[in-house]
């Protein structure tokens, strides 16, 4: 699968970054954002039937959870997701997390790897496995998104953003991307800015194709990687004898 990857996109090592015009959206993206959706529907909503049947259960509060984020061209929109967090949950911690790893450039991890609280029961592997997202296929449908493309960042995390970061822009953001598929646990901010742009500059049919193929894996190592991280806080956390 990286293979396909690099030969539509020649990773990390792009040779001519933003060789495509970046400012519009392909007629074949939309085409096959528009194709893709319709055909996965007979199985996405039984899923989300499910999840939103278990977000309901399992909490207190509404089965969705809307956020303003910026998108194509920096323009706000609303985005839709499966709620994961308690209804009065502090959004303080995730601005300090998402601040200091811009600022010092670190590995990006979630707060969720930490044991985030403020997750309802369950949350942590709707999360993990990426199904508190399938929401946004709508938001693909009505074109605030694509299916491939750089994540839309929040407000606050926009803010912190240096000039060259928001070429990222020039593109429709995704449901997943270049980052999500390629990224390793030592990934900085920096290097999944230069992802996204590389993304952006070499956008192709094929290289779209070949991120859509390669997302399943990628889900199926953050869920192992998400469950090891539950054992090893869990191991950290009983007294030693």
């Amino acid at each position: 699968m990286n293979e396909c990857i690099e030969e539509h996109g020649e990773q990390l090592g792009l040779v001519a970054p933003l060789q495509t015009s970046t400012l519009g959206c392909p007629g074949w993206k939309r085409s096959l954002d528009v194709i893709a959706v319709l055909l996965g529907l007979p199985v996405v909503l039984p899923l989300l039937l499910i999840v939103a049947l278990a977000v309901w259960l399992l909490s207190r509060g509404p089965i969705l959870f809307k956020q303003q984020r910026v998108g194509h061209l920096s323009k706000s929109f609303t985005v839709w997701k499966f709620r994961t967090m308690h209804v009065d949950a502090d959004p303080k911690a995730h601005q300090e997390h998402v601040g200091k790893l811009i600022a010092e450039n670190l590995p990006l991890t979630k707060l969720d790897v930490k044991g985030d609280k403020r997750l309802i029961r369950g949350g942590a592997l709707l999360r993990a496995s990426c199904l508190d997202e399938l929401p946004q296929l709508f938001n693909v449908l009505v074109g605030d998104m694509s299916l491939v493309g750089p994540r839309p960042c929040m407000e606050y995390e926009y803010e912190r953003l240096l000039p060259w970061h928001k070429k990222r822009f020039n593109t429709p953001p995704g449901m997943t991307g270049l980052w999500q598929v390629k990224r390793r646990p030592q990934t900085s901010f920096a290097e999944m800015m230069q992802m996204d742009l590389d993304y952006v500059g070499n956008r192709t049919l094929g290289l779209d194709l070949a991120i859509l193929m390669a997302t399943v894996p990628a889900v199926i190592l953050q869920l192992k990687d998400s469950r090891a991280a539950k054992r090893l806080r869990q191991q950290q956390q009983e007294p030693s004898n």
